[in-house]
């Protein structure tokens, strides 16, 4: 009789450890169909020696709004992409820098660089201040430089893997960090994408924001073919708790040209401080 329930104690601490593994799997594994679509999207031709002017308009949650004007230049260099942006205006932001080094190699993390011209100082943006506001918008360090595929998992979205948007068909695909480091470098625990069928460009995206109940909402409000290249002239960040939004950003692009004459040595810390 003894033998009997320790053979039953044993069974279910079995049964009850196979649970706890279970219930601690990720709960989304990687569907390589759904990578085979983000890494059409990771090679998708964004053109080369790229110039543009950016409107960036900060809407907080009372409708008060403020402006600035950027000038951004954008070059390869080999699988590396290189990218630099003056702020032109307002005042208090005239001559402010930031430089991006996106490394193709995932093992080679990405630099950047805030130039900020009232401390005379550069300042190396390092990988735990990633997840931080990018110049009080609703964009983090980390979205100015492309997302690692290997970073991830990926798989089709479960209440349905096309979704429709103004009539275009998209793939709407989740993102799901692999690694605790990656939600602390992003500040996104997950993300939702919803990639267009006809061209790969990410057209809209919902990013959990880590320890937060607050979502970021990325809309394309405005998709130009320039060039033969496809480019999201006018984005859109919300901020949202609940249905109650908290911020928004807008970024307008104008005037893009590419195949322009960079220098590569106009991505540099020194040019940075120099200005334009």
């Amino acid at each position: 009789m003894k033998k009997q329930k320790r053979n039953r104690w044993l069974w279910q601490g079995l049964f009850t450890l196979v649970l706890l593994i279970l219930s601690s799997a990720p709960a989304l594994a990687d569907d390589p169909a759904a990578r085979k679509i983000m890494e059409q999207v990771d090679a998708r031709d964004t053109g080369d020696n790229r110039v543009a002017q950016m409107e960036m308009i900060l809407t907080d949650r009372n409708g008060g709004q403020r402006i600035r004007e950027i000038q951004t230049f954008t070059k390869d260099k080999g699988p590396d992409t290189l990218s630099l942006m003056f702020f032109l205006s307002p005042a208090d932001v005239n001559k402010t820098a930031f430089l991006n080094i996106d490394y193709d190699d995932p093992e080679h993390e990405d630099d950047q660089w805030l130039y900020l011209p009232a401390l005379k100082k550069t300042k190396r943006i390092a990988s735990a201040d990633k997840s931080g506001s990018f110049m009080g918008s609703d964009l983090n360090y980390s979205d100015m430089t492309d997302r690692e595929l290997t970073y991830y998992d990926y798989r089709f979205y479960e209440k349905g893997r096309e979704q429709i948007f103004d009539g275009v068909k998209t793939w709407a695909i989740w993102a799901i960090p692999r690694s605790e480091k990656i939600i602390k470098e992003t500040g996104y625990d997950k993300e939702l994408l919803f990639v267009r069928q006809d061209n790969d460009v990410v057209i809209r995206s919902i990013s959990w924001v880590e320890n937060s109940p607050d979502l970021k909402y990325m809309m394309v409000r405005q998709l130009d073919k320039i060039d033969g290249i496809w480019v999201s002239t006018h984005l859109q960040i919300t901020r949202k708790k609940g249905k109650q939004i908290i911020h928004k950003t807008d970024l307008t692009l104008d005037g893009v040209k590419f195949n322009q004459d960079l220098d590569e040595g106009l991505f540099s810390v020194r040019q940075m401080e120099k200005g334009l």
